[in-house]
C-alpha cells in the first residue's frame, strides 16, 4: 500500500511535537479515552524521555489537547509500532486520528506499521482499516479485563 499523504487538520487545529512539558496533558487524556487500559504515568515519561519515540500533539483551537500518538522504530529495521493513539471525544469524527496516524507513518519511515487494538474498539478499528491496516493477530485476554487485543499491520510501499 502507497502512503498517503495526510489529511488536512480542521481550521484552528495544529499539529506539533508533543514534548515532556506536555506529560500531564497526554496522561489526562490517556486516561478519558482509555478508563481500562491507560498507560501509568512513569511509562508515559519513558515514552516522551526516549530519544527515539516519536510523540506528536493536536492542539484545539483553545490551545487544550485534542489529541495525540506515540509511536517507535524499536530495533527492527522493517517495522515500526504504534504504541497509543488517542482523540478527545470532544474532537472525534473531525479526521484527527487519521492525521496523527499518517504523520506517525511518515516520520516513522519503515514499510511495515503495526499497532494493537482492543477487539471491542469498531470506532478505531474502522480508522485503521480505511487507512490501511488489516488484522493479523488475535491475542487473547491481551488487556487487563481478559479482553482480546488485535494486532493490525499496514504494508507501505516506498514511493
Amino acid at each position: 500500500m502507497t502512503a498517503l499523504p495526510p489529511p488536512s487538520l480542521p481550521l484552528g487545529y495544529a499539529l506539533r511535537r508533543a514534548t515532556l512539558h506536555d506529560l500531564r496533558a497526554v496522561h489526562r487524556l490517556e486516561r478519558l479515552i482509555f478508563p481500562r487500559d491507560a498507560y501509568p504515568y512513569f511509562d508515559l515519561a519513558l515514552l516522551f524521555l526516549t530519544p527515539s519515540i516519536i510523540n506528536l500533539k493536536i492542539t484545539a483551537p483553545d490551545g487544550s489537547l485534542a489529541a495525540f500518538v506515540c509511536a517507535t522504530r524499536g530495533l527492527a529495521r522493517d517495522r515500526a509500532w504504534i504504541v497509543t493513539l488517542g482523540v478527545d471525544p470532544a474532537h472525534q469524527r473531525r479526521g484527527l486520528g487519521a492525521t496523527l496516524l499518517a504523520r506517525a507513518e511518515a516520520r516513522l519511515g519503515r514499510p511495515c506499521v503495526r499497532l494493537t487494538v482492543r477487539e471491542s474498539n469498531q470506532p478505531a478499528i474502522r480508522l485503521y482499516q480505511r487507512a490501511g491496516y488489516a488484522v493479523i493477530e488475535r491475542r487473547p485476554g491481551y488487556y487487563r479485563d481478559g479482553e482480546a487485543g488485535l494486532v493490525m499491520e499496514k504494508r507501505i510501499e516506498a514511493g
